[in-house]
């Protein structure tokens, strides 16, 4: 162990010291930039005619997870508020069985699935939703959530029945083993596979960039902002975030869970609790902030696209913040300890309320009863996460600080969520072994060190491209394995009403 403590040192160390060269970041650019270019502009282009209809474009692939997220929501008969009360149930342990198969508890796979969507978009990309579409969008942000639960509650149901279990106990699932194996099934087995593997591909790729270094270097920039040491050195910043997730990922999910289910629960009630001091501070303008989201939901303002400008935009950051059809989340949940894979199902559908329509619709309303998203002067019109801090600021001129510990906390619990994505990916592509599985978290780590230290311009859009080519790949499986998916529901619900599966507590 002190061994591979010292080679893993001696790499970060060289890669910071990379990193200070200007050559790398030039390296980067002209060796993606030629191809990832067009694959970007293919992921993120808007639907065809949308811009001369909306007089602003509707990216396709938003349109793509809302279309599957409202499917979803009809053929399960609006399971995400049937199953509400169970949810809350399954995730309070009160049918969980410690001798269930599996590696982590409910509640564990649930802050490991969380730590990965709870992060910088809840606090910028909100911002950044706000300030181009107005109050309105917190609305059509709010039900694009709400409708993302029944994506969340189909693709971690998959993912539990047709995981990998091995004789020692760890598990392996996600989109890449429901769609080999779940359209194998069905008879097609060829495009299961096909699909399988360019999955796999796409999640190593947001595994690294979005998942990773665009989360090592927005912490960066506001530790940099709050500490001029770090400011003036990043790549330092980076080595010790990296030290720091590689001591949680060397262990694999349970170390993961055991550090999720800490960070994930503190870190929200900080940054929900702040909100709501602020809200609490300004009770008296709630009322005419909900009117101002409903009325901008409608008829805008928006500072693009009025009515419609708000719709995409609330239904862009919902999209880009809770992954609800990414299929992100069945990887994590794949390894819960459960008797049914219909249970996982339920517990995954918290995810999309907690994330978008609790966390994202509390830094709306701050934005919002604030006015900070009104214009001012010389200021101009900011957004992300500059709109977002001066929200919080103008009523607390002691944010600051915590917005950076709130933003360092994010991105350090989404990358070892995503890492876990990286690494379930990575072993479906070259085997179960614990020598690829090191070189990956090394790899990852020095993605950590180099993310931190230099602007990564195409690198992170590729990266974002590459997420949601994910949900792509599996919105197309899961459209073939609806039917299994009821069939499982329909039997769970049988066997519960039956009693074979009394609450423990």
């Amino acid at each position: 162990m002190r061994k591979l403590s010292k080679i893993f040192i001696s790499i970060l160390t060289l890669v910071a010291s990379f990193s200070a060269f200007a050559s790398i970041e030039e390296t980067l650019t002209s060796f993606v930039e030629p191809w990832a270019g067009p694959f970007v502009s293919f992921i993120f282009a808007p639907l065809y005619g949308s811009e001369a209809i909306f007089g602003t474009g509707f990216p396709w692939i938003v349109m793509w997870l809302v279309i599957a997220a409202t499917i979803f929501t009809f053929y399960f008969g609006f399971i995400q508020f049937r199953g509400f009360k169970h949810s809350i149930e399954l995730v309070r342990g009160d049918y969980f069985d410690p001798k269930d198969a599996g590696q982590v508890t409910p509640f564990q796979a649930l802050c490991t699935a969380l730590s990965g969507t709870v992060g910088l978009g809840n606090i910028a990309g909100v911002g950044v939703a706000v300030a181009i579409g107005g109050p309105g969008a917190t609305f059509w942000m709010i039900l694009a959530g709400l409708m993302g639960m029944a994506s969340k509650f189909t693709e971690c149901i998959l993912g539990v029945h047709y995981r990998n279990e091995y004789a020692d106990g760890h598990v392996s699932g996600g989109p890449m083993y429901y769609l080999s194996k779940g359209l194998a099934e069905r008879g097609m087995g060829g495009l299961g596979r096909a699909l399988a593997v360019l999955f796999a591909i796409a999640c190593i790729g947001g595994s690294l960039g979005g998942g990773n270094a665009f989360q090592a270097n927005q912490s960066a920039q506001q530790i940099g902002s709050l500490i001029p040491f770090f400011g003036e050195n990043p790549a330092i910043f980076g080595m010790i975030m990296a030290v720091l997730v590689f001591i949680v990922i060397v262990g694999g999910i349970k170390s993961i869970a055991k550090v999720t289910d800490k960070i994930v629960p503190f870190m929200a009630v900080v940054y929900i609790t702040s909100a709501l001091i602020i809200i609490l501070m300004n009770i008296g303008s709630v009322g005419a902030a909900f009117g101002a989201i409903f009325e901008g939901a409608f008829t805008g303002p928006g500072v693009v696209g009025g009515a419609i400008g708000a719709l995409i935009q609330g239904f862009k950051r919902a999209a880009f913040s809770n992954e609800a059809g990414v299929g992100s989340a069945a990887i994590a949940h794949s390894a819960v300890q459960t008797k049914h894979p219909a249970t996982e199902g339920y517990v995954a559908l918290l995810e999309p309320f907690i994330d978008t329509v609790v966390i994202c619709t509390m830094t709306s309303l701050v934005i919002t009863i604030t006015g900070s998203w009104v214009p001012v002067g010389e200021e101009g019109h900011l957004a992300g996460i500059a709109l977002t801090s001066k929200a919080f600021e103008s009523q607390w001129s002691g944010f600051g600080p915590v917005l950076a510990v709130a933003a360092v906390l994010f991105a350090f619990s989404t990358m070892i969520a995503w890492s876990y994505y990286g690494i379930k990916a990575w072993t479906y592509l070259f085997g179960e072994n614990a020598v690829g599985q090191l070189i990956f978290k090394l790899i990852f780590c020095a993605v950590v060190v180099i993310g931190a230290s230099i602007p990564l311009g195409i690198v992170i859009d590729l990266s974002d491209a590459m997420i949601f080519a994910m949900a792509v790949f599996n919105i197309a499986g899961v459209y073939l394995l609806m039917p299994k998916v009821k069939e499982l529901l329909h039997d769970y619900q049988g066997r519960l009403a039956a009693g074979e599966f009394p609450k423990v507590k």
